[in-house]
This record gives C-alpha cells, sequence and structure tokens, in this order.
C-alpha cells in the first residue's frame, strides 16, 4: 500500500514497478473477467436484465424520500432502530455511540465498503474498541495494516505467498503449508472464537427491502452470518441507495450482481435480516440498529450524478479496466479505486482533492459495457474532467499544453507539418520497431516501449491510399 500523503503518480510510478503486484491483480481480476463472460454467455436474457435493473435503481432514485420513509417505517415496525447520518463523521459517531452504550470491548465487523467510506476502523481503534474483520479477505488486510484494493476482493494485491508470510507472523497457530486449504484453517482457528465473544457485530447491507424493512446480505463465506447473529446488537451501515420496493426486485438484482462480480449463479450466502430476535427464535440479536447514510449521495443527484447511485458495487468495471489492471487498488488513494471509484471519489472528497483519478481513465469504454445497471461511466468521467477545467483545477503545465496543441489543432497546415516532424524525430528512437526511451516521454517507457510509428503520418498515409500510390509506408 502506498503512503497516503504521496501523490496519485507517484502511486501509480510504485505500482507500476511492482512485478509481484501485477502478477496478483492478473490471477484475480483475470480469473473474475473470465468467469463473467462464461456466465453471461450462459444467461441469455441478461440484456433484459440489465435494462429491468437499470429501471429499478432509477425508479427508486427519483422516488428516493418515498422509500426512505417506507423504509423507516417498516423497520421500526419490526423491531430495528434507525439512525439518520448526514455525513461519513456523523455515521462513525453514532455506530461508536451504540458500542459504547453497550459496553462493547470487542466488535466483529463482515466487509462493508461503506464502512471504510465513512472511516469507522478507525472510529473504533480511536475510541479503544478491538475490531475483527471476519472476512477472510478483510482479515488479511486488517493484519497488514493496509486498507482494502477491490471492492470485492479486499486483498487481491496480495499473493498466496505473502498471506502465508503473514499467517506464519500474525497468527497463534500457523499454517501448515502455502496451501489456500492451510490458509483457510489458520484464519478459521484465529477468528472462531471471536466470531462468539464479540459484543456487537457490525454488517453492510447489499439492498434495503422497503416494504418489509429487511436487510440483505451477500457473501460467500458465511462470515456475515457469525457477524449478525451471535452477538447481542447487530448494527447495519448503508448508503441510502442501497433501496429497493421489495424483495422481488432484491432478487432481479442480485441476479445481475453475482455473475458481474464472481461469475456465479448466486452466491452461497444470501441472508435477510429483518428486526432482532423475537420470542421463540432459536438466535439472533437483542437489538437491531440500521444507520442509513448520505455522506454526499443527495447532492450527487442535484449535480447530475444520480446514475452513479445505481451502482451495485459488483466490481466488474475495475476487473476489466486497463488502468486497474496495471496499478491496482492502493495507487487510487482512495475508498472506491477503478472507474467506479474516479466517479464517486471527487463526489464524496471533492474534485479538488481527487482531480487526477478522472484524469487517468483511457475512456476505452469498457467498464461501461459490462457494468450491470448500464451506468455511463466514461460520460461521468467527461464531466469531471470538463468540470476541473472550468473550474481551474488543471495544473498550469497542463494547460499550457493543452492551449498549444489546441492551436496547432486549428491550423492544419502546422499541425501536419508539426506530426511529420514528430514521427521523423520519434524513429530515431526506434529499436527493433519499439521505442523504449524518449526524451518527455520516461511517463511510458519507464514501465513499457513504445511501439515506433511508421515513416509517414496517418494523414500522408491516407492520402497515397486515396490516390491509389504506395505511400511512404511501403504498402
Amino acid at each position: 500500500m502506498q503512503a497516503a500523503g504521496s501523490s496519485f503518480k507517484s502511486r501509480a510510478g510504485a505500482a507500476l514497478a511492482d512485478a509481484t503486484l501485477k502478477s496478483a491483480i492478473d490471477r484475480t481480476a483475470g480469473n473474475a473477467e473470465t468467469k463473467r463472460a462464461a456466465a453471461v454467455g450462459e444467461f441469455p436474457q441478461f440484456d433484459e436484465a440489465r435494462k429491468l435493473g437499470r429501471r429499478i435503481k432509477d425508479h427508486v432514485i427519483v422516488h428516493l424520500e418515498h422509500y426512505l420513509i417506507e423504509f423507516e417505517r417498516n423497520a421500526l415496525r419490526s423491531g430495528a432502530k434507525v439512525h439518520w447520518a448526514r455525513t461519513s463523521e456523523e455515521a462513525s459517531r453514532i455506530v461508536v455511540e451504540i458500542c459504547r452504550s453497550a459496553g462493547a470491548k470487542r466488535v466483529t465487523r463482515s466487509k462493508s465498503m461503506l464502512g471504510e467510506e465513512i472511516g469507522l476502523p478507525h472510529a473504533l481503534e480511536a475510541a479503544g474498541i478491538e475490531r475483527v474483520e471476519t472476512d477472510l479477505a478483510e482479515h488479511i488486510v486488517q493484519l497488514a495494516g493496509e486498507t482494502p484494493s477491490h471492492i470485492v476482493w479486499p486483498a487481491m494485491h496480495k499473493t498466496r505467498e505473502q498471506v502465508a508470510s503473514l499467517f506464519n507472523e500474525k497468527h497463534a497457530s500457523p499454517p501448515a503449508s502455502e496451501s489456500i486449504p492451510d490458509l483457510v484453517h489458520s484464519a478459521r482457528q484465529d477468528l472462531r472464537q471471536k466470531f462468539l465473544t464479540a459484543d456487537v457485530g457490525i454488517s453492510g447491507a447489499n439492498f434495503l427491502i422497503a416494504d418489509t424493512g429487511a436487510v440483505c446480505t451477500v457473501t460467500n463465506e458465511g462470515n456475515a452470518e457469525l457477524t449478525t447473529t451471535p452477538p447481542r446488537i447487530h448494527i447495519v451501515t448503508a448508503g441510502i441507495e442501497k433501496l429497493v420496493p421489495s424483495i422481488d426486485h432484491a432478487f432481479a438484482l442480485l441476479r445481475l450482481l453475482v455473475r458481474s462480480a464472481t461469475g456465479g449463479d448466486f452466491t452461497q450466502y444470501t441472508t435477510f435480516h429483518c428486526g432482532p430476535k423475537r420470542p421463540g427464535d432459536a438466535d439472533g440479536p437483542e437489538e437491531f440498529h440500521i444507520v442509513l447514510v448520505d455522506n454526499g449521495r443527495t447532492r450527487m443527484l442535484a449535480e447530475g450524478l444520480a446514475a452513479m447511485l445505481r451502482c451495485i458495487r459488483c466490481g466488474a468495471c475495475m476487473n476489466h479496466c486497463v488502468v486497474y489492471r496495471q496499478i491496482g487498488g492502493h495507487a487510487y488513494g482512495a475508498t472506491y479505486p477503478g472507474p467506479m471509484g474516479s466517479v464517486l471519489t471527487p463526489a464524496i472528497d471533492g474534485l479538488a482533492n481527487s482531480r487526477d483519478l478522472p484524469n487517468a481513465c483511457t475512456l476505452n469504454g469498457k467498464c461501461a459495457e459490462v457494468c450491470p445497471v448500464e451506468i455511463p461511466l466514461p460520460t461521468l468521467l467527461r464531466g469531471w474532467r470538463d468540470r476541473s477545467w472550468k473550474e481551474g483545477l488543471e495544473p498550469l503545465t497542463v494547460r499550457t499544453g493543452i492551449g498549444i496543441w489546441a492551436y496547432f489543432a486549428r491550423h492544419p497546415f502546422f499541425y501536419r507539418l508539426a506530426t511529420a516532424v514528430a514521427v521523423h524525430w520519434m524513429r530515431l528512437f526506434r529499436k527493433g520497431g519499439w521505442i523504449a526511451w524518449m526524451p518527455l516521454a520516461g511517463g511510458w517507457t519507464q514501465h513499457r516501449d513504445f511501439p515506433a510509428p511508421q515513416r509517414a503520418t496517418f494523414i500522408a498515409a491516407y492520402k497515397a491510399m486515396r490516390k491509389g500510390a504506395p505511400n511512404d509506408n511501403g504498402t
């Protein structure tokens, strides 16, 4: 993980130079890409399901106030306690106060990016409350003192060998080998007693069901059930955009979520929590709290970012992102990495603090192609770029460079002359058809070669082709 105070460019540079990181990302994201393609191929109705998912989310966004009121009413009716938080600080304070009121010394927490967004791990630590991450990948990240690098696979930046070394150092029962079963067994030995002795369990929510007041969690390990059921108190933290009108709508979105995230038809554990333990129930919490978090979401509605509130946090956009696949999640320096993070982070943290992220995108559009709810991510990213330019946030060097390019673009003769000179000059540095070093191109050639250009510019080659004569490229 890169230092929090470093710039995006320095973090990205360090990530590009890390061959082990690249191997770890390729191993996980490449597998996810392949499995998603297979899952979608076996589901002929996927495109129709996407359109339905988009309609469901858009409907809720338009009628957000109505469904928030309905959800609160039904959650209260089930015995839950509902709390409202406008900011991340307020959300963390509410959770800590509930824990303190319960006299909690230890809390277990299932994987929740909303918890990371509101800074809950730091808030619990500052309050002197032991936090136990129960998701295996989050457990790995916690032991390493890092933050998640992916919203579905938080420890995807770690190789199996690195995890084995970490467990050997941190676990009372080290793994017998570097095999996956032995690593899982070691983690189970370390975590199981903590599951059973926690005072409070904290989870996120994949969906909030308005007509019942229920909360839906989706996991592959069962850690959420062990987090939410044994403790006396269960706290849910959820963004207000997680609402769906009914359980039928939740299942419609689950068909998209799982296929897009892991390439499966369904997860091993899809659980609906509705209120605290009732008389006659075999288990369950005595208190059930739901913290509904805004943290900039209503502001996104007002600023033309409503489409981003469709996001169901599947991670498909980053699994297919050519930038994320090169640098991983930590280089983004934010809670949410990849394309979706590059849209969300300026909305949450402010554009002035994160203008590099929208500019890091190639705008190739792959993220929009695979998004299960058809979020126009490249369009939203271009919107942030446009706003950054209008607000004067771009460095003087960038504005000057674009101004020079604009001058040449408006004067075709000078543009063609400049490109002809540039092509000839670039070929001076070619070797075996590639450019490995060239002045002013270190940002690219430091970590990869650049293909040498042909002898002629595109315009010259095109004119020659139109005339039917051989061009300067020899064709």
